[in-house]
């Protein structure tokens, strides 16, 4: 709801928001505590095998492993940015969250967003090179190119993110502290704001369209070249095993993005709270708790490190 000026000297400034949630499901509430809690700990235990497992197995020293345990570390740290504070304010229902911790959420669940994309479009083009130019491939793809592509995928995005969720936060909240959403982020503060959103909605969009949509082509382009290479091998079980290796990363890419995209590029005329809520549920959640599944259920190496790694 949008406040007159004359309007805003009778209101008061939000010092911090209600975090409404599941809020409308009162009988619900330790039923879903139990649900979260069982999928925070299933995203610490099986991402965090799989960091583990690609670090000390032999056989998992290749750059494709060292991208999927970096990207399981994220997938802990961008999960642990809002699941415990759903947790914790499902147990006491408090769900209370103060000015400048709704600002650091928000910053931090961006900079990580962007960071997965980033990493994703990464893991792309390792594979395209593993594939379409395989002599080259230890040359290209040495441990230090790694590291730098890791490590740019983490930074890259902070300094505009950081500004973005500071132009955010920096605009009138004078009226409903009520953010009918599950955490802090700009879709639902930008309908608590006050006056004229429409350059913040823009900036918000343009700058998710960078982040998520340039990425994602770059994912595109890559597996476009990787399937036009595949379809010239020889070999039923070469193409098979090519096809393989890159039909997990296809399904974590499609289960982020998909979610990702309906949130931050529909027209916000076209959103009901419901729906974003469940699709924010499967970006921040579903996909985390997925990621080590798909990997190694779908993954023969994988699968022989962790036969070695954990007890009979």
């Amino acid at each position: 709801m949008k406040h007159s000026i004359h309007e805003w000297n009778n209101l008061t400034a939000v010092v911090e928001f209600i975090l409404l949630g599941f809020s409308d499901l009162p009988k619900l509430q330790g039923f879903l505590f139990g649900i979260f809690l069982i999928m925070y700990l299933s995203i610490l235990i099986g991402n965090g095998l799989l960091i583990v497992i690609t670090k000390i197995d032999p056989g998992l020293q290749t750059p494709m492993y060292f991208f999927i345990g970096n990207f399981s570390f994220l997938e802990i740290c961008y999960t642990s940015v809002t699941l415990p504070r759903m947790l914790t304010d499902l147990w006491t229902q408090k769900r209370t969250i103060s000015f400048l911790a709704c600002a650091v959420q928000t910053c931090f669940l961006y900079i990580l967003g962007a960071a997965e994309c980033l990493l994703l479009a990464v893991m792309a083009y390792d594979r395209y090179v593993a594939i379409c130019k395989p002599l080259y491939y230890p040359l290209i793809m040495n441990h230090k190119v790694c590291v730098q592509l890791v490590v740019a995928s983490w930074i890259i995005g902070v300094p505009v993110l950081v500004q973005e969720t500071y132009q955010i936060f920096c605009l009138n909240f004078c009226g409903s502290n009520k953010l009918n959403h599950i955490f802090c982020e700009a879709p639902p503060l930008l309908e608590l704001a006050c006056g004229d959103t429409y350059k913040r909605e823009v900036s918000v969009h343009f700058i998710a369209l960078a982040f998520i949509i340039t990425p994602f082509l770059l994912i595109l382009i890559s597996y476009v070249k990787i399937i036009a290479t595949v379809l010239k091998l020889p070999s039923t079980s070469g193409r098979s095993k090519a096809f393989s290796t890159c039909s997990s990363h296809l399904m974590v890419v499609g289960l982020f993005y998909g979610s990702g995209s309906i949130v931050y590029l529909q027209p916000k005329s076209s959103h009901s709270t419901g729906s974003v809520k469940v699709f924010a549920l499967f970006y921040t959640i579903v996909t985390p708790m997925f990621n080590p599944l798909i990997y190694s259920l779908r993954n023969k190496d994988v699968i022989c490190a962790l036969r070695k790694f954990l007890p009979k």
